[in-house]
């Protein structure tokens, strides 16, 4: 039986993020919601008056066998801008913020490597403003947020991939 493994993104509004990881072959689920506030089972509500500190997060469940964590922390970096602090395109507020939310030393030593290499590429006209912080509870947002774009035929226009 695979091991099935976690990583956990914020990288703008959630929905675009979770569109883009859940069409990945090796991923098994997604789930979005909210990490990485001060406040106890935050509603979406909550978050978006930008006094909780949570980001708006996408939960990834893979198959290291299938796909890895640097396969998936590469992706992250493609699928948004990080030097953007607090903000992605029009959505503004530090639950917008680019964040990598690491579940073992491992996976916060792979975020390290990969960004500090992006940074020395010069791919960025700026400093990549990318935090890697530890995993926190994890909050799952409303149903309605699931796979917004999926139940609803939306084609993903919030993410550059």
């Amino acid at each position: 039986m695979a091991t099935i493994m976690k990583a956990t993104f914020g990288a703008g509004c959630f929905w675009g993020v979770e569109d883009i990881f859940r069409h990945e072959k090796g991923v098994i689920d997604t789930q979005v919601g909210y990490m990485g506030g001060k406040v106890k089972n935050p509603r979406y509500e909550d978050v978006c008056t930008d006094e909780t500190g949570h980001a708006e997060v996408c939960e990834v469940a893979f198959d290291p066998e299938k796909i890895s964590y640097t396969a998936l922390v590469e992706l992250f970096f493609k699928l948004h801008d990080p030097t953007q602090i607090n903000r992605q395109g029009p959505d503004m507020g530090t639950q917008y913020r680019s964040v990598i939310f690491y579940h073992s030393e491992e996976q916060k030593k792979t975020a390290q490597q990969i960004k500090d290499s992006l940074g020395k590429s010069k791919k960025f006209k700026t400093k990549i403003a990318t935090s890697i912080e530890s995993a926190a509870i994890f909050y799952p947002a409303e149903e309605y947020h699931q796979q917004y774009f999926s139940k609803r035929g939306i084609k993903n226009t919030c993410h550059f991939v």
